[in-house]
Formats: C-alpha cells, sequence, structure tokens
C-alpha cells in the first residue's frame, strides 16, 4: 500500500506508518536516561561496545550544543548527529543575532521543527533518533525528550532507547521533586542498571550535568567510578542472604532419613 511506503501518506486510520518505523528504530537504541535535581539536570546513556577491539573514547552518546546546554541520543548515530550539529547552528545564530545564550525549550521547539519538515515532504524519511536536551536558562532547568516526528514532551525524569519501560518503573516508583544532585545520580545509574540488567562500570556508561551558573560537562572516570560504587550490589547481596536464610538447614541424621527413604 502507498501509505505503508509513503512519508506523506496517512493510512485509513490516521497513521503515518514510516514516522511509526522511525520510533521502532529507537526503541531498539541505547538505553538513554535524563533526571532533573534540585539546582541542575544530568544525563546518563549506555555506552557498552560491541568488541574489545573498539575503543570506547570513540563512542560519543552525549553532546555540548551550548555552554548551559547538552542532549543525548538514542537510535541511528548518523541521524543523531545531524540533528546535534543543526541544533549547535541553531544555538550560535541566537548567539550571533542577540548577544546572548539560547533558551532551552526554543532550542528543543527549533531541532524539532527540522524534524517536522522530514515527516511532511516528498523525497526523504524521518530521523530514525530521539533526543533529550537538558539544559539552563534564564526560565529555570528543562528537560525535554523529542521524537520523530517532531514532537516535544518537557519531563522531570525520562528515559529513551530500549530500556525505556524498565528506568520509566523506576521513576515512577522513586523519583521526588527536588531530590539533591548525589539522590538523582544514583537514582539514574539504578535505572540504567536495571534496564540494561547489568552491573554498571566507568566505561560503559556516559554521564554529562548541568547546573544553575555552571557550564554543562561530563563526568571523568573517577567520578562515574565513584558513583557507581553499590549500584545494584547491595540488593544482589540481600538477596543472596534472603535466599540463605530461608533455605532449611539439614542435619546429618536427617539427611540419612531422606536417603534411606529414596533408596
Amino acid at each position: 500500500m502507498a501509505y505503508d511506503r509513503g512519508i506523506t501518506v496517512f493510512s485509513p486510520d490516521g497513521r503515518l506508518f514510516q514516522v511509526e518505523y522511525a520510533r521502532e528504530a529507537v526503541k531498539k537504541g541505547a538505553t538513554t536516561i535524563g533526571v532533573k535535581f534540585k539546582g541542575g539536570v544530568l544525563l546518563a546513556v549506555d555506552k557498552r561496545v560491541s568488541s574489545k577491539l573498539v575503543e570506547p573514547d570513540s563512542i560519543e552518546k552525549i553532546y555540548n550544543i551550548d555552554d548551559y546546554i547538552g542532549c543525548a541520543t538514542s537510535g541511528l548515530v548518523a541521524d543523531a548527529r545531524i540533528l546535534v550539529d543543526q541544533a549547535r547552528k541553531e544555538a550560535q545564530i541566537h548567539r550571533v543575532n542577540y548577544g546572548e545564550n539560547i533558551g532551552v525549550e526554543m532550542l528543543t521547539k527549533k531541532v524539532c521543527d527540522y524534524e517536522q519538515n522530514f515527516t511532511q515532504y516528498g523525497g526523504a524519511r524521518p530521523f530514525g533518533t530521539a533526543l533529550l536536551v537538558a539544559g539552563t536558562d534564564d526560565l529555570g532547568i528543562h528537560l525535554f525528550e523529542t521524537d520523530p516526528s517532531g514532537a516535544l514532551v518537557a519531563y522531570k525524569a525520562s528515559c529513551i532507547g530500549s530500556g525505556r519501560a524498565v528506568a520509566m518503573e523506576v521513576f515512577e516508583k522513586s523519583y521526588r521533586d527536588g531530590m539533591p544532585y548525589g539522590e538523582a545520580l544514583k537514582l539514574a545509574l539504578e535505572a540504567l542498571s536495571a534496564a540494561i540488567e547489568e552491573d554498571l562500570k566507568p566505561e560503559s556508561v556516559e554521564i554529562g550535568v548541568v547546573e544553575e551558573g555552571s557550564k554543562f560537562r561530563r563526568l571523568s572516570d573517577d567520578e562515574k567510578a565513584e558513583a557507581i560504587k553499590g549500584i545494584g550490589k547491595k540488593d544482589a547481596g540481600s538477596e543472596d542472604g534472603a535466599d540463605s536464610e530461608d533455605k532449611p538447614k539439614r542435619s546429618p541424621r536427617t539427611k540419612k532419613a531422606v536417603k534411606k527413604t529414596e533408596e
């Protein structure tokens, strides 16, 4: 059917299938998390490599857009680079024209307008990527999630990528407004660990932070190692302990009785 192939053709029930297919590409992407905290917002991304021959530093999942704005991506990496470059260009144009930093919401809307053009005209396809845009400006602290359709939503905590369902469940249970940086970082790492079902390592996760009055920055390996300590291990230990306590201990006499019965 034409509506299954054409980007500009709606299906009889009002759907654009190519946009939905682009969303599927995002669902297969790396788990990417954003969490707001008191005075700032952080981003955390699963950056595991598929081979030990890959240089981890060559893989970039978190990008600086402007001094006080950063973003993390999930989905097709090449598509994400195009949107990141577009966001940087919009930020620089605003700075040159007005002599000030662009607002986080304004920047996100400009990127989404750019994305939406690729869902409305023929000869192109939607971007198979989504962004979490984090930053601070005169209006406060912001975390926006974009969609291949060009839509955007503001969140307190969000996740895109393959681990979204698990991470969002963690946030629904544990997130609270005004939490301090340390607590928010721990929550983000716990959600990431639960989503990927693995213990975290400093080299397999990328973290970016922006706070009011400070520029966007990435955490060093030492900072990541310190933050990861105890994430997921405490629960595993308590479960082992619970299992050992629940197991009834047999005395030697009981073992002999069981053996005799089996014979």
